[in-house]
């Protein structure tokens, strides 16, 4: 590695080779607390996305049927959206439902509407006995909520009544742009039935949803990590097969309708370690090459392989709800690692689906935590309503246009080849993307990443630019970063004494920091025939954003 630190990064972006529609696939965010969505908390951070005008962001939320108080905590919401009488019949009630999609739509966003989990009282009493429950309900809350129904015709008639009920308060046409995507990784804990039992909700499900707007999308099965060491791989297949081959359980047909394909990446996990143990770091390779095995079971299909796929959660690790005082590693959420991490991660994976020309969409699975200490180190975009380094990576993916150019980098990296893991053995992977506005902007992405969260060395950038649309015109260079010392609050905590609760005073110098910064303040450009040269330092975890622009005459 010391060899390659010495090597100056020589980065090519060629302007006029324009490789075709940058897709700006990472318009998806998700949490497990879908009472949130409505709370000022949450209602402030979905007014931050909105104000990016990077088109609508999709929100993915779990717990959207489950029976409770509908109030959220740490893992857990509840709607009430289904009940039963004493005689058994059907009460709905979309009082919560209706509160959570319109504030959504309030801020221009648009429903991935997870279809789960199970209803308190429609839960098949083999796995769950509600007679057998405490007066909090914490086996439904355990259990209950993983189960499959009682009664298929039931569901098919609550997930009937539900999108009937959407389409009516919002009007067809806007249902036929969300997703209704059922369940959330029923390969592990949150499906207590079998994969065929699963398969036969799907065909239900599927049906529902078509009988109300055939034009809807419905998919699934948001597996975890499609792996061989997993039983994830066996389940996708298995699912894929059924909904090409399979009798269909609702129809008695062959096969099931299938309009996109989900499934999960992380590239890591930690449990709660109260002794607060050093652990190795997330595995962009681990992303790459799960995605990788997930695109070969689909590619088996050919009816499946040309539709959209969305990775409906990717993210350096699992456990969202967990924090660095669970976990004293999972501090790297507050920091310019976290961003980094997750530019080269869809960086990655977003090349090899152009490689293979596959339609697929990212998920980072993060929000917010009402009543959480400062910085807490949960993953979230914000922190008591401070922003993160990580919503400045949104901020920055919002600069870019949508044709992309041909970014080439001397010291980028294919993670596939690493010996180990985390690429101990190998510098830093820088790299990045540009795009083109028209003839209005260029925008040029630059990170250094590694996973090694203990590496910070400065790298030397040289960026050549060719072919650019402005030509004999005045130019206008922004340059944004985010790395330890901008557009990263949490180092601004760190030197406010770390207050869980700041004082006002505090809290307004954390916030003075906590949007997306300049390296150095906008500078003019001399006039050029299309061709640019730029030269900066950049440490490990840092990330650029170059924005040239021809000043307006």
């Amino acid at each position: 590695m010391a060899s390659e630190a010495q090597t100056k990064t020589r980065i090519r972006v060629d302007a006029g080779q324009v490789l075709g529609r940058l897709p700006h696939n990472w318009t998806y965010i998700g949490y497990d607390e879908i009472n949130y969505t409505y709370t000022p908390e949450g209602q402030e951070l979905l007014g931050k996305f909105m104000a990016l005008h990077d088109g609508a962001y999709y929100i993915r939320a779990h717990h959207l049927l489950c029976t409770g108080n509908c109030h959220g905590t740490y893992k857990w919401g509840s709607t009430n959206a289904y009940l039963e009488n004493e005689k058994g019949n059907p009460i709905y009630d979309w009082t919560f439902v209706d509160l959570i999609f319109d504030t959504i739509l309030k801020y221009n966003a648009k429903p991935f509407v997870e279809l789960g989990f199970m209803p308190q009282h429609l839960a098949d009493p083999a796995y769950y006995d509600t007679t057998k429950d405490n007066w909090t309900a914490q086996l439904y809350r355990t259990v209950g909520w993983a189960c499959p129904p009682k009664d298929y015709q039931k569901w098919y008639d609550l997930i009937y009544h539900l999108v009937e009920h959407c389409a009516a308060r919002y009007g067809i046409e806007e249902i036929k742009g969300w997703y209704w995507e059922l369940w959330n990784e029923p390969d592990i804990f949150y499906w207590r039935g079998t994969p065929d039992e699963f398969n036969k909700l799907y065909d239900y499900t599927a049906a529902a949803v078509k009988a109300v707007c055939p034009e809807a999308r419905v998919g699934g099965p948001s597996v975890t990590n499609p792996n061989p060491a997993r039983k994830s791989l066996a389940f996708l297949d298995g699912f894929l097969k059924h909904c090409v081959h399979g009798t269909n359980d609702h129809s008695g047909k062959t096969g099931t309708a299938l309009d996109f394909i989900t499934s999960h990446v992380k590239g890591g996990g930690y449990g709660a370690d109260p002794l607060h143990r050093k652990q190795k770091p997330p595995s962009v390779k681990q992303i790459l090459r799960d995605t990788q095995t997930g695109y070969d079971i689909i590619s088996q299909y050919p009816k499946l392989n040309q539709l959209e796929c969305i990775l409906s959660e990717i993210d350096p690790d699992g456990w969202a709800a967990g924090g660095a005082w669970d976990n004293t590693n999972l501090n790297f959420r507050n920091t310019e690692y976290y961003p980094s991490f997750v530019a080269a991660s869809f960086d990655k994976v977003s090349r090899f689906a152009r490689e293979k020309e596959w339609d697929l969409r990212l998920l980072s699975w993060a929000f917010m935590f009402v009543g959480e200490r400062c910085f807490e180190g949960t993953r979230t975009f914000s922190t008591q309503g401070i922003d993160k380094a990580i919503l400045n990576l949104y901020r920055m993916y919002a600069h870019m246009g949508d044709q992309e150019v041909l970014f080439e980098s001397n010291t980028s990296k294919n993670p596939l080849d690493y010996t180990d893991p985390n690429g101990y053995c190998e510098g830093p992977d820088i790299s990045g993307f540009a795009a083109l506005s028209g003839s209005q902007r260029l925008a040029i992405l630059i990170y250094n990443h590694h996973d090694d969260w203990d590496m910070a060395e400065p790298y030397e950038i040289d960026v050549t630019i060719e072919n650019m649309p402005f030509r004999k015109q005045e130019l206008n260079l922004h340059h944004y970063r985010i790395d330890q010392n901008h557009s990263n609050a949490y180092a601004e905590w760190v030197r406010q004494g770390q207050p869980m609760y700041p004082e006002p005073g505090q809290r307004e110098a954390m916030k003075a920091r906590d949007g997306l910064e300049l390296l150095e303040p906008p500078r003019a450009l001399p006039a050029c025939d299309g061709a640019l040269r730029l030269n900066f330092s950049l440490p490990v975890h840092g990330i650029s954003l170059l924005v040239i622009e021809p000043v307006l005459s």
